[in-house]
């Protein structure tokens, strides 16, 4: 029997890395450490990618192609529909569900159960230790949305705000690609980034979305 499979369809923040750029990595690479066995995971994320270039860039097509009923398609956007190139850029309120909508209704026209995943949260603190918004509308665009087409969500963002917070600026570097002079031989200059994940900080929010996937009691495994 052919297995279940979810497939990825993000960003940076999901997608897989070249062994060149360790530690850096997305969470869509962890993700089978916390499902089952009998599930399979094609993480289908780009760097770089907003919902709108993704599609026109034919990816999500791609995927539709080979997707069968009974799969789950996790579609996480929202860290670059907000960058001012035409490329990328989508009103959070207006194009932003449209191109969304692009994944939902393709998923379901398969037999595939479709999963909206808001943005993870960039760890950006001000003067006072406080996290910042910096995804403005898009993770509430996006739960609303799911609301109105009763797609489940995943509010990825929430979650790993609520870790940020509680980890404070210091230890919450502990999950990105903050690295010393020297640290890495792929990145010798070092790196402070604030938004793509290291190992330790990508699996633990894989872990995220396997507990979310748990309460939402999808049908996985």
């Amino acid at each position: 029997m052919e297995k279940l499979t979810i497939y990825l369809a993000g960003d940076s923040t999901m997608a897989d890395y070249p062994p060149e750029s360790y530690p850096m990595q997305g969470w869509g690479n962890k993700l089978h450490l916390f499902i089952p066995d009998s599930v399979r995971v094609v993480n289908k994320a780009v760097c770089g990618r907003s919902s709108k270039s993704f599609i026109e860039e034919g990816r999500l097509e791609e995927i539709l192609n080979i997707i069968k009923p009974g799969d789950y398609l996790f579609i996480q956007f929202g860290h670059n529909d907000s960058k001012e190139d035409a490329e990328r850029h989508t009103n959070p309120w207006s194009t932003y569900h449209q191109y969304l909508r692009q994944y939902i209704d393709g998923a379901r026209a398969k037999g595939a159960y479709p999963v909206l995943i808001s943005p993870l949260c960039r760890r950006h603190y001000d003067i006072d230790g406080l996290l910042i918004n910096t995804h403005g509308d898009y993770p509430r665009s996006m739960e609303a949305l799911a609301v109105q087409e009763q797609v489940p969500f995943i509010d990825l963002c929430g979650r790993s705000a609520v870790a940020f917070k509680e980890m404070g600026d210091v230890k919450s570097r502990e999950w990105l690609t903050w690295l010393l002079p020297g640290e890495s031989p792929n990145i010798p200059e070092g790196l402070e980034d604030n938004t793509h994940l290291n190992e330790r900080g990508a699996e633990a929010v894989a872990q995220m979305v396997a507990d979310a996937i748990d309460k939402l009691n999808l049908n996985i495994g």
